[in-house]
Order: C-alpha cells, then sequence, then structure tokens
C-alpha cells in the first residue's frame, strides 16, 4: 500500500481554502437572511395570523357533523362546517339557523346542524378584500323579529382610498336585499390592517361600532378630528345621537362615543355591570381588556404594555392622569379577536364570565370579575380604581379554555336557548364547532 506524505505547506492551504469556502458561504447566507423583509409588517395580527396559520390547518376538512377525539376533555366538540374561508362572525337566526360571514365577502346561511342551505353574496357596496380587508362582523337589529334588519361591516374602497363601513340591509327569509351603508368611517386611508369592524347594540337600541387605527397612523387614534381608533354610537339608521360625548366640538367627529384605541375586535354588553366591554389588540404585548366610558381616551399610543414588532419602544407610560387604563391585559399577546358574555344552562358556573378567543393563542380565555358584588361603581370611581398602581385589575384570568383543539379561533357565539358555545376557526379552511358538556 502507497502511502502519501503531505507537507505542511500543502496541509496549511487545504485548510485555508476550506476556511475560506466557509466563511463565503455564511457570507452568502447572511445577504440573503438580511434581504428578507423581516419586520416589514409591523401589524401584529398580520405577522402572527399569517405566519401561524400557515401552519395550523384544521385537521378535519371531509367529514361533516364529525366528532373531534378528546378523550380527556370534559367537553364535546363537534364539527357542524368545515369548508368556511376564514370565517369572521355568526349570529342565530329565530328559525334556528345561523348566517356566517366570511372575509371574502360571502354570508353562509346553515342549518342548526351545519348543512349549507344557501350560499349569499350581499349586495355591499364598494367592498374591498385584501390581507386583513373584507367582511367582518354580522348582527340583527334588537328589533329584528319586527324589521328584520341585518347589520354588516366590512372593508370599503381601495387599496389607496378604504375605511371601514356599515351597511343595514333587510332579511327576506332566503337572502340579504336592500343594503344601504350608514356609516362610512374618514378619512380614506391606505394599506389593509387594523379595520375593527365588531357590532354591539346599547340598552337603548343605539348601535356600537368597534374601528381600527389603520396601522400606519396610530397617532390619529388621539385626534377626534378622524374616526381612526374610535368606537362610534349611531342610531340604526345612521343618524347621530343626541347625547354623543363629542357634540359640543366643532371639530370632533360627531359619531365617535370613545377613542384612543388600536384595533378593537371584541364588543359585548355585561347586563350585571350594566356597561360595555371590549377586547383589543395591542402591538407586541399589551392586549386589552376595556369597560366602555362615554367620551373616555383609552390612551392608545401614549399609554400601552406593549412594544413595537422591531422591539422599539411606542411610549414609555403604561397610565397618564386622564387616560383610562385598562381592566385586564396580556402580556406576550394572544391576539384577542371577539368577546362575549356567558349566560347560559350549558355552563351556568361561567355565568358573568368573560370569554375571549384568540388567534395567536390558540385558545379561548375565561375572565371573571375578582368581586361580584350587588353594588356598581359608577364609572369615575371605577376609573380611580384603575389609576390606582397598587389595586388588584378588576378581572382574572380563570382559565385557558379548549387548547386542545389547537386552533387559531376567530368567534365565540352562545346559544340563547341551549347555552352550547359555537366557534369559528381562522383558516382558508375554517371550521364551525360546536361545544356542548360532556356530561349532558
Amino acid at each position: 500500500m502507497k502511502r502519501f506524505a503531505i507537507s505542511p505547506n500543502t496541509y496549511s492551504k487545504k485548510v485555508l481554502f476550506q476556511h475560506w469556502n466557509i466563511l463565503l458561504c455564511l457570507l452568502m447566507c447572511f445577504m440573503v437572511f438580511a434581504s428578507q423583509p423581516i419586520f416589514a409588517s409591523q401589524n401584529p395580527e398580520q405577522f402572527l395570523e399569517q405566519s401561524q396559520a400557515q401552519d395550523n390547518e384544521p385537521e378535519v376538512h371531509d367529514n361533516e357533523n364529525s366528532e373531534l377525539a378528546t378523550e380527556t376533555s370534559p367537553y364535546r366538540f363537534e364539527v357542524l362546517t368545515t369548508d368556511l374561508s376564514f370565517p369572521w362572525s355568526l349570529v342565530f337566526l329565530t328559525d334556528n339557523t345561523m348566517l356566517i360571514t366570511e372575509r371574502s365577502g360571502t354570508v353562509r346561511h346553515v342549518d342548526s346542524e351545519g348543512f349549507e342551505i344557501s350560499h349569499i353574496t350581499p349586495p355591499l357596496h364598494d367592498l374591498w378584500v385584501s390581507g386583513q380587508a373584507g367582511l367582518f362582523d354580522i348582527a340583527l337589529s334588537p328589533q329584528f323579529s319586527r324589521n328584520k334588519a341585518v347589520f354588516l361591516s366590512y372593508a370599503c374602497g381601495t387599496a389607496n382610498a378604504n375605511n371601514t363601513c356599515l351597511a343595514r340591509l333587510t332579511w327576506n327569509g332566503e337572502t340579504l336585499e336592500d343594503s344601504q351603508v350608514i356609516f362610512r368611517a374618514a378619512p380614506a386611508k391606505r394599506g389593509s390592517a387594523h379595520y375593527g369592524g365588531r357590532i354591539a347594540f346599547m340598552p337603548d337600541n343605539t348601535l356600537l361600532l368597534t374601528l381600527g387605527d389603520g396601522f400606519d397612523y396610530r397617532e390619529d387614534a388621539q385626534r377626534v378630528a378622524n374616526h381612526l381608533g374610535s368606537v362610534v354610537r349611531i342610531e340604526q339608521d345612521g343618524s347621530i345621537p343626541a347625547d354623543n360625548p363629542m357634540l359640543a366640538s366643532s371639530t370632533a367627529k360627531p359619531e365617535i362615543f370613545t377613542y384612543g384605541h388600536r384595533n378593537v375586535q371584541g364588543i359585548a354588553w355585561h347586563p350585571e355591570q350594566r356597561r360595555m366591554f371590549i377586547s383589543e389588540h395591542g402591538p407586541r404585548g399589551g392586549d386589552e381588556i376595556n369597560r366602555l366610558r362615554s367620551g373616555a381616551n383609552y390612551g392608545w399610543p401614549l399609554i400601552t404594555e406593549g412594544v413595537d414588532y422591531t422591539g422599539a419602544l411606542i411610549s414609555p407610560y403604561k397610565q397618564l392622569p386622564g387616560l383610562t387604563a385598562a381592566e385586564f391585559g396580556w402580556t406576550p399577546s394572544i391576539a384577542p379577536a371577539g368577546l362575549t358574555i356567558y349566560y347560559g344552562d350549558m355552563f351556568n358556573e361561567w355565568n358573568g364570565d368573560l370569554l375571549v378567543p384568540a388567534l395567536a393563542g390558540k385558545h379561548v380565555a375565561r375572565l371573571r370579575f375578582r368581586t361580584r358584588s350587588e353594588t356598581v361603581l359608577s364609572l369615575s370611581e371605577h376609573a380611580a380604581n384603575l389609576d390606582n398602581p397598587s389595586a388588584h385589575k378588576p378581572l382574572q384570568l380563570e382559565e385557558k379554555l379548549f387548547t386542545e383543539l389547537n386552533q387559531r379561533i376567530r368567534d365565540i357565539r352562545v346559544h340563547p336557548q341551549t347555552g352550547a358555545l359555537y366557534l369559528l376557526t381562522d383558516s382558508a379552511a375554517g371550521t364551525l364547532i360546536k361545544v356542548t358538556a360532556s356530561d349532558k
């Protein structure tokens, strides 16, 4: 066998050549990595929703009315519908059927078992679908049995000039017709993020619509001369209530009820507390639950528990005089996408609790008031408690529900008769899941 001797000189050259190749490879990898727009979108919902949606397709696609295998769960999960395209909201009609909105602009009419009755394209003026933009919430008028009025919120306009619109339509028993735009947020802005879009009704039957800050326009959330980052209050025909808080100002938008919000995607009336509550997306951290107070400023972006997606500081302040602090917050973010107050027989131990569906968190957060007395504090007393740094927040996290589903949950609704829960999962192949107690 021949042996080959390698001189020290030759060995050094070979090692140097190998090291040089490694350095070149590392340099090329760095250049490719640096060229990617990692923080091109600092939008929490867009960044978290799009990146996580790719690896979170629902496991059940084919079998309608199938049950998910949950051996250790105290809940029974029944998949009613499996082919929804980014569903956003649902309502129960008086005949026990449901209307489900999809971000693409369609409304599904399904029966109580989840089987499709019809596929509706509502006549929405100027609907714009792109990114987070599209069809959002659906709500029935409190007088629906008499007037058959249905309200839809949606993104309207173009890529260079868009915002949130609200339309009133009529349900004729088979489809939605007679569309009228009763509110359009101003000004028109660029981009496809942060629309808000949730609808709720006050006890006096006035309508609240949540709005976002447009993402690139967060400073405008502190300017009441526009609608960005506000919650607006209008009558069901679009007119302005006579007791709205901004009517005395000649420069403020008269529809504004509260302002200083980032992106409110949950809203619900609490009958015991006799207050309206909202869930609000923070940036990187700083998701919030807030109790609405007419005319109040909720501080965004002057106060926040979160930071920007680059890690940059948005504000050094978590509280400031005159700005309303949150009832509860999440850091890191869970991306709260809705809100309902539970009342029903199915889970009667939860009555009065807040249920918050989470996109990034992939669960439903159940929150409870620390004290549940008959005495309801005035809003000024309550605000003083929130401003006290040593005081406990009024709400506390009781548990994270439905983590076994491992799904991004967009919306949660309570069946008005049975108390069963209905979940919408956020995906291109989204599902409608009915949740009941396993022992009932």
